[in-house]
């Protein structure tokens, strides 16, 4: 019966590698290299195969046994060992008619099947095919190229005893799977998968010696460990068995199937497709599969943004034919080629690029790249298509329509590589924006996508010191807009006076009720220092005052209280009142704070979250940058243009709508504020500015600063008022501009009021504003002069 060698099926995934100890799950790292076993070769156990065939049943079996085995009688040669080979070459007919049992002559100018000695690398009997594949010239079985002999030795080894236990000792182990061998193809110069079967039903064992004693614990243990040789070795040592017969191996060609189960493992790695050394090493493959030595594999990506086919690699050109896409000088042919391919969903094949029925730029085009025949086959992932695959051959049909039942068997696996590359390119991409970048605004992420890839290329080309390029936005408008809490500092300061002034009346009571119970110099000290700083306190307070005085408290006063709380026990009523009124968390008493604090978070939630609302509303006008943040109160900035988006055409109607959106927002966030006014612990109000600037400019990404910022000298100037109109006072009044219910709109030049001017009558007859407008002068501010203004009242 057959013996195959007792290892995994896939021996290796790559030809040509030399298998390591832990590949092959060998549990000792030293054994010997060499069989251990004797062998004998003989045709002995084959005659008497056909000694038995004589009183067959069958009368075909039993007249051919009978003719066999007068030949067999007529020649002594071939009885008992056989140790030269040249007597079976010299006497072929015999031997040719006893092999008629293994080689069937139908079949044996196809067949892959050879007889060795037991376990030997030398045939005295073979098929042609398997001279073709195995031999060398001396009738040696080549060295394949993914296992060396020393491991070879340790597979016979192994079947050795597999046959020995069932033979001797009767106990059968499961059949293990076949070995593979890759084996060089000179003819096409490539190589090829062949399954190995050990065929022993022609060899015998033979003790020598009294037969190795097993228990039943060993012969279970020896089952349960076929692949413990050293073992094996102890409990059955060779030199008690004979190995008496030939082998026959037999061979058949799994190389479609080995070169698929290889292409799946490899094209679930990552980055399989992001090195040049692994894209040739899946090319080579996809060559030995179609026998095809010269064959090129391309692939292209699906850029969805782009709606286009795109080169996928980063290091190398992973496609030879969409390249062509982005020269200067490709022709439409190529495009037509692939809205062909794009409508049919089908996979397109050339077979002769000359002869084919396509436009004759393109068949130019190709044949300059040296291909003649071509297989293209988009790459499907669900309802979606990520990518392109590309063949192409030198040879006219090379590739054909037969060619396609191997295309439509990987195409699925170059699918999900191409598609998990493309996640995991991605993934680094946003890995990069979010070390360079920080948050970026979904309007103007596809430049620092671009960016960040640009980048991920030059470090993958080699240039460890690449820097971020310039990210700079050329001739985008900016609109900025601010809602301060009127009076706010103030508000601050008296807050924090108050809590001040109270904290250190409560810590004045407990120094005088102490003074009562105690006689100690240091309280009369206490008490001087709590009365100054209330005198000075009421009358203003000064930078450092409330730092000063809290670490005073802190150190000194509230150590005592904690003395005096605990040893002066009539003391404890007005202490446990003092701590009752400390802020926990804080340690300071934090009433007016609290209240003030809670006022502006409420206004400025309220602002912000009005503002995140309408300006989702406003990009889905036209997409722009936007951008808020909260100090004591809220700004925004906004840039809108050409530059900022990547596929839609700008035009001044949307930054002229973006203008009236911003006044009409800058209208109901008044009107929200001072409804809220009545409900806050603090009444506080807002107040609404409006900077126009007609003028386009220049933003770049500061990458030390994370933010934007305008670029250039000119463009300066608009930074510097942005930062200072929110102190601006009226020329000749000294009045703030800024005025709750008020909307300010600073501007520079007449044409840009008039604008506006037409705004501000739309909202009047609309009855959100009232009928007044005020023109007026701003004095000068540090650095800026000629400011002009536009403010209107909003109807409550």
């Amino acid at each position: 019966m057959p013996y195959t060698l007792p290892l995994p099926r896939r021996l290796f995934p790559v030809a040509g590698t030399v298998p390591s100890p832990a590949m092959l799950k060998e549990p000792t790292p030293a054994v010997s290299p060499t069989f251990p076993f004797r062998t004998t070769l003989s045709l002995e156990p084959l005659i008497a195969y056909w000694k038995a065939g004589e009183v067959s049943l069958n009368m075909g079996i039993a007249l051919l046994s009978r003719a066999v085995g007068e030949q067999v009688a007529a020649a002594d040669w071939v009885r008992g060992p056989l140790t030269d080979l040249t007597q079976l070459e010299c006497n072929c007919d015999l031997v040719e008619t006893l092999m008629l049992a293994v080689f069937p002559p139908a079949s044996f100018a196809i067949d892959i099947v050879g007889a060795i000695a037991p376990f030997q690398r030398q045939s005295f009997y073979y098929t042609p095919r398997f001279d073709e594949v195995l031999l060398n010239a001396a009738h040696i079985i080549k060295q394949p190229l993914n296992i060396d002999m020393r491991q070879l030795e340790l597979y016979t080894t192994r079947m050795a005893y597999q046959l020995i236990l069932e033979k001797v000792y009767g106990v059968q182990l499961p059949l293990q799977g076949n070995v593979i061998f890759t084996v060089p193809d000179y003819s096409i110069g490539l190589y090829r998968h062949y399954s190995v079967e050990f065929i022993s039903t022609f060899l015998e064992v033979q003790v020598h010696g009294e037969k190795p004693a097993l228990t039943p614990e060993q012969l279970d243990f020896l089952s349960r460990n076929p692949q413990r040789t050293e073992a094996w070795l102890e409990l059955l040592p060779p030199e008690h068995f004979e190995l008496v017969g030939f082998n026959i191996l037999h061979l058949v060609d799994v190389t479609e199937q080995e070169i698929l189960s290889e292409l799946k493992y490899d094209l679930l790695e990552r980055d399989v497709l992001q090195a040049s050394d692994r894209l040739e090493q899946i090319q080579e493959k996809l060559r030995v599969l179609f026998g095809k030595p010269f064959l090129q594999l391309g692939i292209a990506a699906y850029d969805e943004k782009k709606r286009a086919f795109v080169d996928f690699g980063r290091k190398i050109n992973h496609s030879f034919l969409t390249k062509q896409l982005h020269n200067p000088d490709a022709s439409s042919g190529f495009r037509q080629i692939y809205s062909q391919l794009w409508q049919h969903r089908q996979p397109l094949v050339i077979e002769d690029v000359e002869k084919a029925d396509i436009p004759e730029d393109l068949r130019q085009q190709i044949l300059s790249l040296g291909i003649r025949s071509a297989i293209l086959a988009l790459l499907p992932y669900g309802d979606d298509t990520v990518g392109l695959l590309e063949l192409g051959s030198p040879n006219v049909g090379d590739l054909n329509e037969f060619s396609l039942e191997n295309v439509n068997q990987f195409v699925p696996l170059f699918a999900v590589a191409v598609k998990r590359n493309a996640e995991d390119i991605q993934t680094r991409v946003q890995a990069i924006i979010k070390e360079k970048f920080t948050a970026i605004h979904p309007t103007m992420e596809w430049r620092f996508t671009n960016a960040a890839q640009n980048l991920l290329q030059k470090l993958e080309d080699g240039n460890k010191t690449a820097e971020m390029e310039d990210i700079v936005f050329h001739d985008v408008y900016p609109l900025h807009g601010s809602s301060d809490i009127r009076g706010s500092s103030v508000a601050r300061n008296e807050a924090i006076q108050g809590d001040l002034v109270e904290h250190l009346t409560m810590a004045g009571k407990v120094l005088k009720k102490a003074s009562e119970f105690q006689q100690l110099p240091i309280l009369d000290e206490l008490k001087f220092y709590v009365n100054k700083n209330l005198r000075r306190l009421r009358q203003g307070m000064l930078t450092g005052d409330e730092v000063n005085i809290f670490e005073s408290i802190r150190t000194e006063m509230e150590p005592l209280f904690e003395y005096l709380s605990q040893n002066t026990p009539e003391l404890q009523p007005v202490i446990r009142q003092y701590w009752s009124n400390i802020d926990p968390e804080l340690g300071i008493l934090y009433k007016r704070r609290k209240a003030f604090e809670e006022t502006t978070t409420l206004l400025n939630d309220a602002v912000s979250t009005y503002l995140d609302e309408e300006d989702a509303k406003a990009q889905a006008m036209f997409p722009h940058y936007f951008q808020r943040f909260k100090t004591d109160g809220v700004e925004h900035n906004i840039y809108v243009g050409a530059a900022l988006v990547e596929d839609k055409p700008f035009d001044l109607v949307f930054l002229k709508n973006l203008r009236l959106w911003q006044l009409l927002v800058m209208v109901e966030i008044t009107r929200r504020t001072a409804a809220l006014k009545p409900t806050l612990p603090i009444p506080l109000e807002t107040t609404q500015l409006i900077l126009i600037h007609s003028q386009p400019l220049s933003i770049r990404f500061r990458q030390d600063e994370r933010q934007f910022d305008v670029d250039g000298a000119y463009n300066i100037r608009y930074e510097i008022i942005k930062k200072r109109i929110d102190k601006a006072t009226v020329q000749g009044t000294g009045e703030r501009l800024t005025q709750p219910g008020l909307i300010a709109l600073v501007y520079s030049q007449q044409r840009e009021a008039d604008e506006y001017l037409e705004y501000i009558d739309y909202l009047q007859d609309r009855g959100l504003l009232e009928p007044e407008i005020e023109e007026l002068e701003l004095e000068e501010l540090q650095g800026v002069k000629g400011l002009l203004a536009l403010r209107v009242k909003v109807k409550l």
